[in-house]
């Protein structure tokens, strides 16, 4: 048995799942399934991670390569045309992981770049970002820490060397208020007054979230693949990244993290593993001195999300969920769930061990 048998047995149980899903969310989008039978909670436009749905569908695609699933990825995709121009930097989220599994369609490539075209023209040089914006209520002058993954490379691969100058500001911009000097655990929220340019941390998420964590280090890892954005940066992304593996032992400590760093027995999060597993993945493609370390400690989380947290036959829901997903512990909303974005970046790390994926490309 190979090292890598876990992962095509993990990989066609996910493929499988999606299959399931496909067929009872039809035209919907699924957010999060109950882990007692499976069912969905879907949206209609997909919210702000309707992108990791047409990217599970895009990863099916090429795991079968079928026409017809082909066919359901590039459907999805389109639906996904109406976010192209929110005001939302969670376009990022949307668009990036909802195209870029795409190869050569051309319907979902254009997409793309009509929202790296749309995040660029809304990029506010005094506030040096792509503001969090109004789409989903609330101030519009955020950032956000889930407002940075995916547009590094939106931005970046859409919107020329224009996009990849304001990619760069936005990470730095945010890097700076998420991350500080010091590599302190800061709040993953800020807004800005335009009236006098200061900051001002919000109470919501706290921190310590994981998953924020988990998509700032995401962030890094992609800008420092991309030479012609960490070319405009002038923070130290490789030191950036340092300092965020360092904190809460993230590549040292427990393989799956609580969801809330300030509640170390509370739910876990399994979506965060997952997210961190690509992050390390993407770093260990980065030469220098942590190639070792990123590496073994991905394939080690996905092993483990694997092994523990994705539903077999017989376990008495359906087999290919990866459970213990947590989307809000505050709230107490969807604390030991599967979250479509956890399902995706399973999918996608093991879909690199694989070969199936260039992970650098996604």
């Amino acid at each position: 048995m190979s090292f890598t048998d876990w992962a095509d047995r993990a990989l066609a149980a996910v493929m499988a799942r999606v299959t399931v899903t496909e067929t009872e969310v039809g035209a919907r989008f699924p957010l999060y399934a109950d882990p007692r039978d499976g069912s969905w909670t879907t949206t209609g436009r997909g919210s702000w991670a309707g992108g990791f749905w047409a990217g599970l569908l895009w990863l099916r695609a090429r795991y079968t390569g079928h026409d017809a699933d082909r066919r359901a990825a590039a459907e999805c995709t389109a639906r996904l045309e109406d976010w192209a121009g929110a005001d939302t930097a969670t376009r990022g989220l949307i668009l990036w992981y909802g195209t870029a599994l795409a190869e050569g369609d051309e319907e979902a490539t254009a997409l793309a770049e009509r929202a790296a075209r749309a995040c660029l023209d809304d990029f506010d040089p005094v506030a040096g970002i792509v503001p969090w914006g109004g789409a989903f209520g609330g101030p519009r002058m955020l950032a956000r820490v889930d407002g940075v993954p995916g547009l590094v490379a939106l931005l970046g691969g859409g919107g020329g060397p224009s996009g990849a100058a304001a990619a760069a500001a936005h990470l730095d911009r945010h890097l700076g208020l998420l991350l500080g000097r010091t590599g302190e655990q800061r709040p993953p929220a800020w807004r800005f007054d335009e009236g006098d340019g200061t900051w001002s941390p919000l109470e919501d998420p706290k921190p310590g979230w994981s998953r924020g964590r988990a998509w700032l280090l995401l962030a890094i890892a992609d800008a420092l693949l991309r030479p012609d954005v960490t070319a405009h940066s002038s923070a130290n992304l490789v030191e950036a990244a340092e300092r965020l593996m360092a904190q809460d032992g993230v590549v040292t400590g427990r393989l799956i993290p609580p969801a809330e760093g300030t509640d170390p027995d509370g739910p876990v999060d399994t979506s965060a593993a997952a997210i961190t597993a690509v992050a390390l993945l993407k770093l260990a493609r980065v030469p220098g001195a942590w190639m070792d370390t990123c590496s073994y400690r991905g394939v080690a989380t996905l092993s483990r999300l694997a092994e523990a947290h994705l539903s077999r036959e017989g376990d008495g829901f359906p087999p290919g969920m990866l459970l213990d997903g947590c989307y809000d512990a505050g709230k107490g909303l969807a604390v030991r769930h599967e979250l479509v974005w956890g399902d995706f970046f399973l999918a996608l790390g093991l879909a690199s061990l694989d070969g199936l994926v260039d992970i650098t490309r996604v």
